[in-house]
């Protein structure tokens, strides 16, 4: 009866552990990334505490809306640890997303995190799409929110007269961000042409318009 306890026991444990948040816990009070280390490893290693200051917590760099020059009329400006070192470890981060009139933040996913918005300005049509390619959509507008599950694809597009932009939060201190339309046609080294045709049933002209168009806005 004692080892079938334990055992239950630890496989709760178990599975509680495997429903966590990608990020590992932070074992100390403080892991202000070091970026200039030369080791790898998953995440950053920690600066020495005497060279830690308040700038490592610190970034204004979302407090204006961004210089929109994108085809798709979106811009996206991170808050995460490659600009604040301090989030190393903690597992949040933020950024900041404005779109022109019209604007788009093409179907992409976040690999490691789940995303929720917040709409600062105007009004976005958002949605994600799960496994079982089902959509789910809204239109949110100032002051409301909307989640997107992580590693789901999903997009926002501004579908007004005036700029719009929402804030969005993230569990995890760097989300990594995997544009569909870009990783299909625009990776390094290029996927087999006969991949894409076969995938969107399409002649190679097709495919090679697409990659000359992505190809502009690197």
């Amino acid at each position: 009866m004692m080892i079938s306890r334990i055992s239950v026991i630890i496989v709760l444990s178990c599975i509680i552990t495997s429903t966590r948040a990608y990020d590992p816990d932070a074992l100390q009070d403080l892991c202000v990334a070091d970026k200039a280390h030369g080791t790898k490893l998953n995440g950053f290693p920690c600066k020495e505490t005497s060279n830690i200051t308040a700038s490592d917590f610190f970034f204004a760099g979302i407090s204006k809306p961004a210089v929109i020059n994108s085809t798709s009329g979106s811009a996206v400006t991170g808050a995460n640890v490659e600009k604040i070192p301090g989030l190393n470890t903690l597992s949040v981060s933020l950024a900041r997303i404005d779109y022109a009139p019209g604007g788009l933040n093409p179907p992409h996913t976040h690999p490691r995190a789940t995303e929720v918005v917040y709409v600062l300005e105007g009004e976005l049509e958002v949605g994600f799409i799960t496994t079982a390619n089902k959509l789910f959509s809204k239109t949110i507008k100032i002051g409301e929110v909307f989640v997107f599950p992580r590693g789901l694809v999903h997009f926002q597009k501004n579908n007004g007269k005036s700029p719009a932009s929402v804030l969005s939060a993230f569990n995890s201190q760097l989300p990594g961000t995997v544009s569909v339309a870009a990783a299909l046609f625009a990776a390094e080294p290029a996927l087999p042409e006969d991949v894409l045709t076969k995938t969107f049933q399409v002649g190679t002209k097709m495919v090679d318009k697409i990659k000359e168009r992505l190809a502009t806005k690197k």
